[in-house]
């Protein structure tokens, strides 16, 4: 536990002293890591062993081929339209550079060791990795570009503003949907058809 607390507390300096809007340009010839380092997460130098805690992200210290899917974006809404097989791939290909033992698992020595052969994350054209939550990723990817902490409410109006607060108004709509349903002690909409008296 305490060795999660000192990377978070590392990652979090990072995260301040590395602003977005004046981050260096990418080169050509990174790998898919650094990359996904850069433009998710906004730290521009990082080890192996932070990276892999980053990404493991039940706290188990291995990765199974969930957190593999994950940390390339394949779970996110971005991702809808990639298929079965590319998602296969992806695991595969991770496993085979950092799995010896072929349990399905990467632990943390695993990675390291593999990283250490020169191993790398490969880039299989499916973009950063997007896995963070709806919030999280219109914050980084919109958010701190377009806008800053000054902005006010009605300044919001690009596409991606007027998407992701309508977003919360549906979300907001059907909570209060649901909590009314709640209160009732019968409703009537889940008796089927048949069970239901007709006058």
């Amino acid at each position: 536990m305490l060795h999660l607390l000192l990377f978070l507390a590392g990652v979090l300096v990072a995260h301040a002293h590395s602003g977005h809007h004046d981050q260096e340009p990418l080169g050509e010839h990174i790998d898919w890591a650094t990359r996904h380092m850069a433009e998710e997460h906004h730290i521009s130098n990082f080890d192996p062993g932070s990276f892999f805690l980053l990404h493991d992200y039940d706290g188990s210290l291995t990765w199974t081929a969930d957190e593999i899917r994950r940390t390339y974006g394949l779970d996110d809404e971005s991702a809808k339209d990639v298929p079965e097989q590319k998602r296969q791939e992806v695991v595969k290909d991770v496993l085979e550079k950092f799995d010896p033992d072929g349990d399905g698992m990467i632990s943390r020595e695993e990675w390291l060791e593999g990283w250490e052969r020169g191993a790398r994350l490969q880039d299989f054209g499916l973009g950063p990795g997007h896995h963070g939550d709806d919030e999280y990723e219109y914050e980084i990817h919109h958010f701190e570009k377009f806008h800053d902490e000054y902005t006010r409410e009605e300044d919001l109006t690009h596409p991606e503003d007027i998407a992701h607060f309508k977003k919360h108004d549906e979300e907001a709509e059907a909570a209060e949907r649901q909590e009314a349903l709640d209160r009732m002690s019968i409703v009537e909409q889940n008796i089927p058809q048949k069970f239901r008296r007709n006058p």
